[in-house]
């Protein structure tokens, strides 16, 4: 599982962009920059809906004032329930960026899978939080169950920086 001091591993994530689907590499994505990302089991599900992805509309501007570049939201989700999603939570009208793992690439790269067959959940991400900065891990907060959105919300990782 990835720690802090770890590199991001290379992977490929996908978002909506003017002409449909693309492909956004992480490890670009991160390069010289500093990121706020956090992972979610699913979008439009319970925890991830009503306090995850708030926590970080709420925070948006906190993180900016701390040097914050982007704020990324990474779900197991193809591009377009994730773009679906950002719309109807305020995420991107707030500026956060919804990525897709689809594949779970990244996810199964950091060693944060999880399966919960009875929910319907299969290939899924835990739920984390983490500060990025030129593409090296130097703060994650990980919950010990993916209902829990403690450690991981916005708050909880502003208060770390």
């Amino acid at each position: 599982m990835i720690s802090v001091g770890d590199k991001l591993p290379a992977a490929t994530l996908t978002r909506i962009g003017d002409n449909g689907p693309e492909t956004v590499e992480i490890t670009e994505l991160a390069q010289g920059r500093k990121l706020a990302i956090f992972a979610v089991p699913g979008a439009y599900t319970p925890t991830c809906h009503s306090a995850h992805v708030p926590s970080f509309i709420r925070t948006k501007g906190q993180f900016d004032a701390k040097g914050v570049d982007e704020i990324i939201c990474v779900s197991c989700n193809d591009p377009f329930v994730m773009k679906a999603w950002g719309e109807s939570t305020g995420a991107t009208e707030a500026g956060i960026t919804m990525l897709g793992d689809a594949q779970s690439a990244f996810t199964d790269a950091l060693g944060m899978r999880f399966d919960a067959p009875p929910a319907g959940l299969i290939g899924r991400s835990k739920r984390y939080a983490m500060i990025v900065e030129d593409g090296e891990v130097k703060i994650l907060h990980l919950e010990e169950s993916p209902g829990t959105c403690e450690v991981s919300a916005g708050e909880a990782l502003l208060d770390a920086l």
